[in-house]
């Protein structure tokens, strides 16, 4: 047997959004709550986190923290050791997800993942970002030098060995080059601190 027509609709228009959905987005184009939970239920739709729903049908997601954070959690960047991670500056294996802020907003309520937050604000905030695909989702994260500066920022926080193996192998594999560095550094107002690493690794 085929499903109710009313199923087929729901997953017609998840597939027509790329097969993830928040509920707020579902209510709003004209999914009823009750048909989610059905479908959850059933199988059909798995259950992210709170409120986020994705059809089982689709291929496992490869980075499923990510995609979360990023549909839970719009405004963010993904920042830090998460960001070196994602762009293969650290051996840090991240237990949580490190995302940046602008001051004044509000913790965000996740279940899961675990979240590490930073908050910025004004150009550390808002430069640098660039925006990767991850399982066809567009997720916010800072490049490579802003990313390293941060490190040098935050080290108290995460260390300033995380900091140094972040500079050293983005230099080595022409991540960023030493001036683009220099600017990140300007920007977080840690030049002071990267100079002296910076030239003894050149």
């Amino acid at each position: 047997m085929g499903k109710p027509p009313k199923n087929r609709k729901v997953i017609e228009t998840f597939r027509r959004a790329g097969g993830m959905l928040r509920t707020g987005q579902a209510l709003r184009v004209g999914v009823h709550r009750r048909d989610l939970y059905a479908l959850r239920d059933g199988g059909v739709l798995e259950s992210l986190s709170r409120g986020v729903y994705r059809l089982a049908e689709l291929p496992p997601l490869a980075d499923p923290d990510l995609v979360t954070v990023a549909t839970r959690v719009p405004r963010a960047v993904i920042a830090l050791i998460s960001a070196l991670h994602l762009h293969g500056l650290t051996t840090q294996i991240p237990h949580h997800v490190s995302i940046a802020l602008p001051r004044g907003t509000a913790r965000p309520r996740l279940d899961w993942p675990p979240l590490r937050v930073y908050r910025m604000s004004g150009a550390m905030f808002t430069s640098g970002i660039e925006t990767h695909q991850r399982d066809g989702l567009p997720i916010r994260v800072y490049g490579a030098a802003k990313t390293v500066a941060d490190c040098f920022k935050f080290r108290s926080r995460i260390g300033v060995e995380v900091a140094i193996e972040a500079l050293r192998t983005g230099l080595a594999e022409r991540k960023f080059t030493p001036a683009q560095i220099l600017r990140a550094a300007r920007l977080c107002r840690v030049e002071a601190v990267i100079r002296p690493y910076l030239e003894a690794m050149q």
